[in-house]
């Protein structure tokens, strides 16, 4: 059964609930895709109990578009983390480029559970999710430095 934290009943829109059990173990009942490109399901989509419309491996959300990485920055908000794509221009009177950098809106779904600031998250095109997030995170790497260490909080 699925996490309900929220006022209104949480479920997949794919799944039947109020199937009759034949079998001697009943499989989960839990609606999972490959979202393609080479990025791999993780464990936790598959075997986790979270529900969450807009993840792409459990939801309604296909990745089509553009396929992006930058750093994380903020994650303040539910579900969705600030990202920072850093890249260059040129100009052209100096024959120079400048650095520049852009902060993105990114849904990040619950499976990916240990993500933390500095991190490199590989993210697709989406279709708009609100206002600001067009892109749902595929892929989460750790950043340069970054040392497996206990952490209290």
């Amino acid at each position: 059964m699925a996490d309900q934290t929220e006022k209104a009943f949480q479920k997949q829109k794919t799944v039947n609930l109020n199937r009759k059990v034949f079998t001697v173990k009943p499989k989960p009942l839990r609606h999972i895709k490959n979202v393609g490109l080479g990025f791999k399901t993780p464990r936790e989509a598959i075997d986790g109990t979270y529900i969450d419309k807009k993840c792409p491996f459990t939801g309604n959300v296909s990745i089509r578009g553009r396929i992006l990485t930058g750093v994380v920055q903020k994650m303040k908000m539910q579900r969705t983390i600030i990202i920072r794509r850093d890249y260059l221009h040129y100009v052209k009177k100096y024959n120079r480029f400048e650095k520049r950098h852009r902060n993105m809106a990114v849904h990040l779904s619950p499976c990916f559970r240990d993500v933390g600031h500095g991190d490199i998250v590989t993210i697709g095109e989406c279709r708009p999710l609100s206002k600001t997030v067009r892109f749902n995170v595929l892929k989460v790497s750790k950043g340069p430095g970054t040392k497996k260490s206990f952490k209290k909080f």
